[in-house]
């Protein structure tokens, strides 16, 4: 990009790096601390005696990951706060899996959730879960990887397969040496530098643009503050009921049959403590949502007069906040790179949390199945190492994303909705129909997975038009903002346009 807004400094540079090397050494210690995770319990589960407190932070930071930092301001930017009604939906999920799903995990003692499909239908609807979960997983930590590295890449400059490498490759060691108790600890410590990162954005924009009040003021005039859509039309791209009725799904199923929540409900021992861990990581969601859903409309307030997209000073809306980052804090050394380790955090967390969900349904569903009599010494090492080869995988999986297009928010939605829909019908047609057999169970997921992933690959070759909100360049000169905007544009409003998924 030429006329960057600002440079990505040393001080920026050693910020990155203190992240990844905390992350590390927490690994490190979980390697050597406790019972060194020289149990399969222990690795996958953290002996089943973990705090709720680190497991709630845990349950945010897994899947609050980068897309979320990248994707989020992005569509508030874009389209306004209709998506903001998906952190209700945290709410709803939350009470259908205290309520059903949760209880029946605990009563079997369960480590791997498919492990249920397998008492209530048979091996073959097993799996059917097992691979349709890894299909998401692995898709998902490439996504997860890649796009945050691509965003950066282009507006700070900083090497695109360098930071997919260094995010991979240290997830998938600490992840291989610490196990589930380096996850968990991580994620808390990944969880307050996010928590930190929207922070800064919102309070340095908002004193920049006069307090929160004025910010709203102009969001509202710009038409970015709109709750009201009750339209049930569910071909209108977002109202009320698509956001918290589909929300409320893809969400039941993320913190309800996902495996890599429900391995950290597992892990803290007790229903009761698991009940408390998914309140208040439900709280937890609903406010980070909220913040990066503030951020996004504290960025359009900033650049309402002067859209740096219609500029090209960024190629991709998904790009907007890290340029946006730049932008506010030129004069701050040190803070652009609190915000891109804030992303990078969200990946770390993200993909560390995956790859332990994967390593245990593996062994789980697959390992001891095939080989019975493994001593659990022997599981523990192939749970490390099957860890350590999906950690290799989903970085190489990241070239895979890179020929994707599209909105990373858009995409990341849709692949949990045509994967998580199907896995939230077997288990639930297990759980509330008793007539139900294991011929219904599989041939049923097999044409869930077909029809959902019909409609969304379909969406994304014939993507649908739908209203975007105006943005302008009327306003761009050096009053209205930085100095970096030297291509001053008169005149220039981008209207209604059919964006891909």
């Amino acid at each position: 990009m030429s006329d960057p807004v600002g440079t990505f400094g040393t001080v920026d540079y050693v910020v990155v790096g203190c992240i990844l090397v905390v992350s590390v050494l927490i690994g490190i210690y979980h390697a050597f601390a406790g019972g060194k995770q020289k149990t399969n319990k222990e690795f996958l589960l953290a002996d089943r005696n973990m705090n709720p407190i680190p497991v709630a932070m845990s349950l945010v930071a897994s899947f609050i990951s980068a897309i979320t930092f990248l994707g989020t301001p992005a569509e508030m930017y874009n389209y306004g706060t209709m998506h903001w009604w998906s952190a209700l939906t945290f709410v709803f999920a939350g009470l259908f899996v205290a309520r059903f799903t949760m209880p029946i995990f605990f009563r079997f003692e369960m480590t791997s959730a498919n492990e249920y499909l397998d008492l209530r239908f048979n091996k073959a609807a097993r799996l059917s879960a097992l691979l349709a979960f890894m299909f998401q997983m692995f898709l998902y930590m490439g996504i997860v990887i890649y796009a945050p590295a691509l965003a950066l890449h282009q507006v700070t400059g900083i090497n695109l397969w360098g930071s997919v490498l260094a995010t991979g490759l240290v997830c998938t060691f600490y992840t291989t040496i610490g196990g589930m108790k380096a996850v968990l600890w991580t994620d808390v410590f990944q969880m307050l530098i996010m928590l930190s990162g929207f922070l800064a954005v919102i309070t340095e924009g908002c004193r920049r643009l006069g307090g929160i009040d004025v910010m709203w003021k102009l969001c509202e005039e710009g038409g970015r503050i709109d709750f009201w859509n009750f339209d049930p039309d569910p071909t209108i791209r977002h109202t009320f009921w698509t956001i918290v009725i589909g929300g409320t799904f893809g969400w039941g199923s993320t913190y309800g049959v996902n495996q890599a929540q429900v391995q950290r409900y597992l892990a803290c021992g007790t229903q009761k403590r698991a009940q408390w861990a998914l309140f208040l990581g439900m709280c937890g969601m609903a406010s980070v949502i909220s913040l990066a859903c503030l951020s996004g409309l504290t960025m359009y307030a900033y650049y309402k007069d002067c859209d740096p997209l219609s500029l090209g000073k960024v190629s991709r809306s998904d790009q907007l906040i890290a340029y946006f980052t730049l932008d506010l804090f030129r004069d701050f050394p040190g803070l652009p790179g609190l915000f891109t380790s804030a992303v990078f955090s969200g990946a770390l967390s993200t993909v560390s949390s995956g790859l332990n969900a994967l390593s245990a349904v593996t062994t789980e569903d697959f390992v001891k199945s095939v080989w019975k009599n493994l001593s659990d010494n022997r599981m523990t090492w192939i749970s490390k190492g099957v860890a350590l080869l999906y950690g290799l995988f989903a970085i190489l999986l990241s070239y895979v994303v890179s020929l994707l297009s599209g909105s990373i928010l858009t995409i990341t939605i849709s692949l949990f909705g045509m994967i998580g829909g199907p896995l939230l019908g077997i288990f639930s047609l297990g759980m509330f129909f008793p007539w139900a057999n294991s011929k219904g169970a599989v041939s049923g997921i097999i044409c869930g997975l077909a029809f959902t992933c019909w409609i969304g690959v379909g969406a994304n070759i014939w993507p649908p038009t739908h209203y975007k909100p105006p943005l302008t360049t009327d306003g761009c000169d050096f009053n209205m903002t930085t100095a970096a905007m030297t291509t001053i544009v008169q005149g220039t409003q981008i209207m209604t346009t059919p964006e891909p998924w």
